[in-house]
């Protein structure tokens, strides 16, 4: 949790260096296209400043109050950047329909468009850094980060086309264009954001491979039972919870069946990080001859 947190607090200090690289860039051109670049980046950071409470927050042990601990704080957190995202989206919106009234001619463009770049290239550097630890360590919050970047920076890279074409043919309605252009894209990756982060605090279930991967373990490793039934699964940032019935001989004693559930839980253990396994086990007569039949 400590490098998570780590990797959190870099992220506000790279937010911040690429926010002051596209404002001047803005600055530099008065383009209406850099204007949003710059405004997506400020909203970057201020979600990578809600990123790192909700680690921090998430990283609290169980107590009485929240007896599953508190890391689906970071689904919230992601919910919450999915919505400044789309305000970010709305604002750019408001902006490109100023300039379209009022255009004005681009001022320094080549210098902005270099600046720009060299946003770009730090915004998508730490995109992979976040990416590739947010998933490592099963963190919503990192993971949502740096998908936010790497929208960031398909954006960018999409105002330097539109700006170079802008160049090529002086038409200067392009500006406002591809401001409005880019505040799609930004509403449409908030609005997934905050479908996929709900969809998980609904309790969905995981992806069928998964759960086919977990009834495989359950029948390799229950030798002696008769079947498992009712599997369950929901998800709480890096811990996801796992419950099902095991019927077994009512004749069985109770260390033979525990046996079995041990065997169970440490197969599940050493292929799923963070997983906490809730078996209740049942006499034969409450079969239901479903659910993984064990040979």
């Amino acid at each position: 949790m400590q490098l998570t947190r780590k990797i959190a607090m870099g992220s506000i200090a790279i937010g911040l260096a690429v926010f002051g690289l596209k404002l001047l860039a803005w600055w530099l051109t008065s383009s209406a296209a850099f204007y949003s670049d710059a405004l997506e980046t400020l909203v970057n950071v201020a979600a990578s400043g809600i990123a790192l409470w909700a680690i921090s927050f998430a990283a609290k042990p169980a107590d009485e109050d929240h007896t599953y601990g508190h890391q689906k704080v970071e689904l919230f957190a992601a919910v919450i950047e999915g919505a400044m995202i789309i305000l970010a989206a709305l604002l750019i919106f408001h902006h490109a329909w100023e300039v379209f009234l009022a255009p004005e001619d681009l001022r320094q463009p080549w210098i902005g468009l270099a600046v720009n770049a060299a946003a770009t290239v730090m915004n998508a550097a730490w995109a992979l850094v976040l990416l590739r630890v947010g998933r490592a360590r099963r963190s919503p919050a990192l993971v949502a980060d740096g998908r936010h970047l790497f929208a960031d920076v398909v954006t960018s890279c999409g105002i330097a086309v539109g700006v170079l074409l802008l160049l090529a043919t002086g038409i200067i309605w392009l500006d406002p264009a591809i401001a409005a252009l880019v505040a799609c894209y930004v509403l449409w990756e908030g609005m997934r954001m905050i479908g996929q982060s709900a969809n998980v605090l609904m309790d969905a279930a995981p992806a069928a491979e998964v759960m086919a991967r977990i009834q495989e373990l359950v029948r390799t490793h229950a030798a002696g039972a008769i079947e498992a039934h009712d599997l369950r699964t929901r998800f709480a940032g890096p811990i996801s919870f796992l419950e099902f019935h095991l019927v077994v001989p009512g004749s069985m004693s109770v260390n033979e069946a525990h046996a079995i559930c041990d065997r169970i839980e440490a197969a599940l253990h050493a292929e799923m990080a963070g997983l906490v396994v809730t078996i209740h086990v049942e006499p034969d007569n409450k079969a239901k001859h479903q659910g993984v039949l064990v040979a």
